[in-house]
């Protein structure tokens, strides 16, 4: 496998069903969040929002190349596991959003530092 620079970070938002946080929060760290640190990897954070659009959470990805994303998000959505998860998530989530975040040029060197080496992942067809 080659090192790779990190590409970008997506920034995943989902809006929650009111008063479902806490269930949401529950039911990802137990059944999706080691499902996707075991194939997607390199968390970068995972935040809910205290003042603003409340019952909103966020959670950032950092990748490579879009390549590696759409071959590690293509795995994810495969695996059974991960298919049992969403299943019972998404009547929590009212709606979701993406966005493709590019580190600036200062930042992504620390970027790469506090996620340690960035590795190609065995593609896979989208």
């Amino acid at each position: 496998m080659n090192d790779l620079p990190i590409s970008f970070v997506e920034q995943r938002t989902y809006t929650l069903a009111v008063g479902q946080t806490a269930a949401y929060f529950k039911l990802y760290e137990a059944e999706g969040l080691p499902l996707q640190l075991e194939i997607l990897q390199r968390l970068v954070g995972y935040y809910s929002v205290e003042v603003g659009t409340l019952n909103t959470v966020t959670h950032l990805w950092a990748y490579a190349s879009q390549e590696e994303r759409d071959s590690r998000r293509a795995r994810l959505l495969a695996h059974p596991g991960w298919q049992a998860y969403w299943a019972q998530a998404r009547s929590l989530i009212v709606s979701q959003r993406s966005t493709f975040l590019k580190p600036a040029p200062f930042f992504a060197p620390r970027l790469a530092d506090m996620l340690g080496t960035v590795r190609a992942a065995p593609l896979v067809p989208a």
